[in-house]
């Protein structure tokens, strides 16, 4: 931004438009990085899911990890508990700040919101782009067709939902997958204990919502979980 004190170059008589160009561009200091993507990062907090909660707190540093090199990463956590709670945190922009506020929040008894995170993201995709939502649950207990149309929101405000699911619930599978397929987004399933699987899902997501198709290409170079997700993607 240039401002009404600073100094700009006296173009003389012998001086072309080129040089003058020039001379002021290296006073422009150069941007600290590319524009950052942002990402939703939405988990089941219900009582179930404290084993995977302990995992996903382990492995989220991992997510700005792999967007570093991508211009970075701003993510939200949102997470449901109870029969009526579902809350958002602001977008945090490194590891150690989404550590602080997963370390706060514990798990409790309750149904899966799903729908809501979903409407949720929607609102605010239409206030700024949102890379991906990254969705981690084990179970659905909603109406699926209440889910499929807010997932069709979601894809016309261009936002890929990637549902990974913990175990192997045949419901959770076919409404997280069937999700996954109207946002052109990606199914993974991952079991009990799968640090490992769980973090590459999570590095693959988070390189596409800083990087697009291009770094998720790139992920899948080293990562088969990358393939998989790349693959289900048009």
């Amino acid at each position: 931004m240039v401002r009404s004190d600073d100094k700009t170059p006296v173009v003389g008589a012998r001086d072309s438009g080129v040089d003058a160009f020039l001379e002021a561009a290296r006073k422009v200091p150069a941007p600290q990085s590319a524009i950052r993507g942002r990402l939703i990062f939405a988990l089941d907090a219900t009582m179930s899911r404290q084993p995977m909660w302990d995992l996903a707190q382990g492995l989220q540093a991992r997510m700005f990890q792999a967007a570093a090199d991508l211009g970075g990463l701003d993510v939200q956590l949102v997470y449901y508990r109870g029969f009526n709670e579902c809350r958002a945190s602001a977008f945090v922009s490194g590891g150690q700040g989404l550590a602080a506020l997963m370390s706060k929040i514990d798990v409790r008894g309750g149904t899966t919101q799903l729908v809501k995170v979903l409407r949720h993201t929607t609102s605010e995709a239409r206030r700024a782009k949102v890379g991906a939502l990254v969705f981690v649950g084990d179970a659905f207990e909603e109406g699926a067709e209440a889910a499929y149309a807010a997932a069709g929101d979601l894809a016309l405000a261009g936002v890929k939902a990637f549902m990974f699911q913990e175990g192997d619930n045949p419901i959770a599978a076919r409404v997280f997958a069937e999700i996954a397929r109207l946002t052109d987004g990606a199914y993974g399933a991952f079991n009990a204990g799968a640090a490992d699987r769980l973090e590459a899902l999570l590095r693959a997501a988070a390189a596409y919502a800083a990087g697009g198709r291009a770094a998720l290409q790139a992920e899948a170079a080293k990562s088969d979980a990358a393939r998989l997700l790349l693959r289900q993607m048009r």
